[in-house]
């Protein structure tokens, strides 16, 4: 973090010298006066300048990526982050080879990993920022993979007239099942248990 002091005439004079040489805004910094302005005898003998302190505050985003880098890094994993945004969603985007340690069974790990960039992000912003991880488009292929899930227990649950329970899941996977299968006639959907083994139950009515 960039930490600067100036001296002005007045107070907004010191803090405005600042802001020129950190080339930022009044918004990204925390100002500290360190001393306030003071005449002198006669008005300007024996007067002192105000003194200031400007501190730049930490980029969310930025500590979130450094973070994720940090952490990639100790676990022995080749791979660079690149931040995109897509429908509105800031996503931290994973390129590299042998991405399936990151990745882990059913996503374990990348949900850890998010988990954790999304608290970084959010210590350091005063809005609530949600960050998605994502590695060889593997939220994409995830999603795919449970639609057609969905599809084909739903097809079960219809031809035994009963209920299908699914194995635990994150309740973004939990949303995709709900989601996929609300508009299907004879067919309901809820969770049961509690986290972090809770699971959606396909019901044919």
């Amino acid at each position: 973090m960039k930490k600067i002091t100036a001296s002005g005439k007045t107070i907004d004079e010191a803090v405005d010298k600042a802001l020129v040489e950190l080339q930022t805004t009044r918004e990204r910094v925390d100002i500290r006066v360190i001393e306030e302005p003071q005449k002198g005898f006669l008005g300007f003998i024996g007067s002192k300048p105000a003194l200031v302190e400007l501190e730049v505050k930490p980029d969310p985003i930025e500590e979130a990526i450094r973070f994720l880098q940090e952490l990639i890094l100790k676990m022995k994993v080749e791979a660079t982050v690149v931040k995109k945004e897509e429908n509105g969603m800031l996503i931290f985007d994973l390129e590299g080879s042998n991405l399936g340690s990151v990745i882990g069974k059913r996503g374990q790990t990348l949900d850890a990993l998010q988990y954790l960039v999304n608290l970084v992000a959010n210590r350091y912003s005063e809005q609530y920022i949600r960050i998605q991880l994502d590695a060889e488009d593997y939220r994409n292929r995830r999603k795919a993979s449970l639609i057609q899930l969905a599809e084909r227990l739903a097809k079960k649950a219809r031809m035994s007239k009963g209920e299908v329970k699914l194995e635990p899941m994150q309740a973004h996977e939990r949303k995709i099942i709900h989601s996929t299968l609300q508009h299907i006639k004879g067919i309901k959907t809820y969770s049961e248990g509690q986290e972090p083994r809770r699971r959606v139950v396909i019901v044919s009515q």
